[in-house]
This record gives structure tokens, C-alpha cells and sequence, in this order.
């Protein structure tokens, strides 16, 4: 119970910041507000939206049940975990913050938040290369190695 209690707690403040924070802070200085109506696009960025997050919801579970831990870089998963949305790709969860920022991108019409997404999955790939595999390969050895050659960073590997 205390797992899922820090792994709610360390996901809400990364998306608190993250992925409502600084979006709003965009669109605020931006001036943009929602469209009155929908449309096409703005549906499907709603959907897009909602698939992301409901992909990052689903990795937060998987890090939970089968990590024994959190996606927290301070309190990591005590074990590797491989299941779930990982099993297709190493980095689910990344993937899905990135749809929900692009879908809000489509729901506002906003370029500048479309251009915010962009350099949150470029930071996040430079973090997932500089700090996160190596820290892995340390905790978790051929295990990792293992799991690095049969699933794909960022595409799944059919």
C-alpha cells in the first residue's frame, strides 16, 4: 500500500508540473483558450489526450504491481519491469505524457504547445540515454540487457 501511495504521489506532482503546469502557463501566455466547439480535430485530440494518459496511468500500475517500486528516478522499481506496456516498449510511459501533451496541442490549436511536446520527448529521450538505461544496466545487468535487445526504446519491435 505505501508503493502505491509514493508512486501517486511522485505521478501526480510530475504531472501537476509537467503535463498541466507548464501547458497552462503556454496557453496563458499565448492567450489561447479552448475552441467553443470541438470539431474534428479538437476530438480527436481529446482521444489522443485520454489514450495518452490512460497509457502513462497503466505504466504507473505496471511499476507499482511488478516493480515493487515507482517511475520516480529516487525511488525506482526494485524490480525490472518488463510487463504490461513494457513489454511492447522500453518507454510507455514517456510515450503517453508525450500523446496527452500533442492531443492537448490539437484540442487548443496551439503551436507553441505542439513545439512544448516536441522538446519534452527530446529531453526526455536525452534523459532516458545519459541517465536512465545506464542506471538500469547498473541495477538490473543481463536482465536489462536482455530485455534491451528483445523490446525497442521508443518503436516496438514486431
Amino acid at each position: 500500500m505505501f508503493v502505491f501511495v509514493r508512486a501517486l504521489t511522485y505521478a501526480s506532482l510530475f504531472v501537476g508540473l509537467l503535463l498541466v503546469f507548464v501547458p497552462r502557463q503556454i496557453l496563458t501566455t499565448s492567450g489561447l483558450l479552448p475552441p467553443p466547439q470541438f470539431g474534428p480535430l479538437g476530438l480527436c485530440g481529446v482521444a489522443v489526450t485520454v489514450a495518452g494518459a490512460a497509457l502513462a496511468a497503466w505504466c504507473i500500475l505496471a511499476f507499482i504491481v511488478q516493480g515493487q517500486g515507482t517511475p520516480a528516478p529516487f525511488d525506482p522499481p526494485r524490480r525490472l519491469v518488463t510487463k504490461g506496456p513494457y513489454q511492447f516498449v522500453r518507454n510507455p510511459m514517456y510515450l503517453g505524457a508525450g500523446l496527452a501533451l500533442g492531443g492537448a496541442s490539437l484540442v487548443y490549436r496551439s503551436l507553441a504547445l505542439l513545439a512544448y511536446s516536441a522538446a519534452f520527448l527530446l529531453a526526455v529521450h536525452f534523459f532516458v540515454l545519459l541517465y536512465e538505461e545506464p542506471t538500469l544496466l547498473r541495477l538490473f545487468g543481463t536482465e536489462y540487457e536482455d530485455y534491451r535487445r528483445r523490446v525497442g526504446r521508443w518503436l516496438p519491435r514486431w
